[in-house]
């Protein structure tokens, strides 16, 4: 396992690397590892801060249930600037969306899995990151989503 810590507009992000895929970020300072995959997963994270990036182009294992795994790839694939809601998500894999929002909460790889862009049937919802709600609302104005209540 190998990490490094960058700092982000968001606070300070945690890039762990386990054979040869992403598999977490978290916030706080850790190690100052240095492989070829974090310096690019560093890249793209300062390139997408800086309104330079739209999607990533990373290597990702999520650890987890199929479930787990099922709802890291419906939020994958929610594109940069747009949002869906937990019961959206939910109808598509047929499951409840209670269960959908676990899922999220529980997304080992925030901002690259965007989970920030998931919200609730009535608007703004939580978020698991450091700084909650707020971290949700900067990620989400940063990409100019519209469609969200604060």
């Amino acid at each position: 396992m190998f990490e490094r810590t960058m700092d982000s507009p968001v606070g300070k992000l945690r890039v762990t690397e386990v054979d040869g895929a992403i598999t977490a970020v978290n916030w706080g300072q850790g190690r100052m590892d240095d492989t070829p995959l974090l310096q690019d997963a560093v890249r793209q994270l300062q390139d997408y801060f800086a309104g330079e990036r739209k999607a990533f182009d990373l290597p990702l294992r999520v650890d987890g249930s199929e479930f787990q795994q099922a709802v890291c790839d419906a939020m994958s694939a929610i594109p940069f600037g747009y949002t869906r809601t937990y019961g959206e998500i939910a109808k598509d894999l047929g499951v409840p969306a209670q269960a959908v929002g676990g899922a999220c909460g529980g997304n080992p790889i925030p901002i690259i899995i965007p989970c920030h862009r998931v919200m609730g049937a009535k608007g703004l919802t939580g978020f698991s990151g450091a700084g909650g709600v707020e971290t949700k609302v900067a990620l989400l104005r940063l990409e100019g989503a519209g469609g969200f209540l604060l």
